[in-house]
């Protein structure tokens, strides 16, 4: 019954989770290799927008309050088999090749490895290992999760694991994400006409002002946090008008404009400018933020994270996690193997050494923590 990390990983990276796609196989496997190992599994399932079953598991491995929790996912973004073989895992100067390797089925087989070899009996408090469906897509599993899982209404975890790649360094706080959608409605009509009304010409008013919007957020210190690198929110804003041909007016132009958003950068007040400044010339406007992850440096978990991995502090980075929607119940770090510019990528990799690490600092941070 006893498997390797290395091994795992790549049974789990040759099982196809696109997260356009169900994740139920994967999730099965896991429910199984679980279950023989000590573990008591919640499963839950929903359907998400396009129709499609998702699948979220809880398992949980000893008893009472508090405990130590290790929340992952399951889906990958595409693999796109036209470029190189996805679910192949193979092994090259030391790294394991596959979608998924990195983010996040290598962090998650280190995980389930180091919290599976743990002496149940021995526990203290309890270990969970939470996998959701759907992080790729606005985190939608994890935040179902939370609202539908019987576990963890019973009892969350003390603290919490987010094992992204990190390099295994710990981390404390992360960006989050803010999209702003203002739409402009216009009237087709063939220019020789002159009955059209341009969309694009209705929006131009709106696009000036952003320009200069853009100059403030990143020159004004009140929108950006040192503890970053960058401290500026990366804004951006896309256009488009449906590739809208030049003897035509414009029926529908629409710009989306995004935020890195950080903890105390006054992100609210700058979708709040942009929000004013499109109601300004009638435009339509939506928008949706993932927050921030922020935990204080010196938390418990935190110098846990240290400890384990034996590095002298944990370290912010700006890419986001779904630690945002863990925070408000568990004290979290997000540590992991691999590094992020490798996710998403075409030949993503993981080094082989670093899941074995991975499996090590894991293991004491559960003899830390909960034993």
């Amino acid at each position: 019954m006893d498997q390797d990390v290395l091994s795992l990983t790549k049974t789990m990276v040759a099982m196809r989770s696109e997260t356009t796609e169900s994740n139920a196989a994967i999730t099965d496997f896991i429910h199984e290799w679980l279950a023989e190992r000590e573990f008591t599994i919640e499963r839950l399932h929903y359907i998400d927008t396009e129709g499609v079953e998702k699948h979220n598991l809880v398992a949980k491995k000893g008893s009472g309050e508090g405990g130590l929790g290790f929340f992952s996912h399951s889906d990958t973004v595409p693999g796109d088999p036209r470029e190189w073989d996805p679910w192949d895992p193979a092994i090259g100067d030391g790294k394991l090749y596959g979608r998924g390797s990195c983010d996040m089925k290598g962090p998650l087989a280190a995980s389930m490895i180091a919290a599976a070899a743990v002496d149940v009996n021995k526990l203290q408090q309890p270990i969970y290992l939470a996998v959701a469906a759907d992080e790729e897509q606005g985190h939608l599993g994890a935040h179902y999760m939370q609202e539908h899982s019987t576990t963890f209404k019973a009892n969350w975890p003390t603290w919490a694991v987010i094992p992204e790649p990190t390099e295994l360094q710990p981390v404390y706080a992360h960006k989050g994400g803010a999209r702003v959608v203002v739409t402009a409605t216009g009237r087709a009509a063939h220019t020789s006409t002159d009955k059209g009304i341009s969309a694009n010409f209705l929006i131009a008013p709106f696009l000036a002002e952003m320009a200069e919007l853009a100059k403030l957020f990143k020159s004004e210190k009140r929108f950006q946090n040192e503890e970053f690198d960058p401290p500026t929110n990366g804004f951006n804003m896309t256009i488009d008008d449906g590739q809208c041909r030049t003897n035509v007016t414009a029926a529908k132009t629409v710009a989306q404009l995004s935020i890195r958003v950080m903890p105390n950068d006054h992100h609210e007040e700058q979708i709040a400018m942009i929000e004013a400044a499109a109601q300004k010339y009638g435009l339509d406007v939506w928008w949706r933020a993932l927050h921030p992850f922020y935990v204080d440096k010196n938390a418990e978990i935190i110098q846990a994270a240290c400890r384990a991995t034996g590095v002298a502090k944990a370290i912010t980075v700006p890419y986001g996690t779904e630690a945002e929607s863990y925070q408000k119940y568990t004290q979290c770090v997000i540590l992991g193997p691999g590094n992020i510019e490798q996710a998403h990528t075409i030949g993503e990799w993981v080094e082989v050494q670093q899941l074995e690490d991975a499996v090590g600092i894991y293991t004491r941070m559960i003899n830390d923590l909960c034993l």
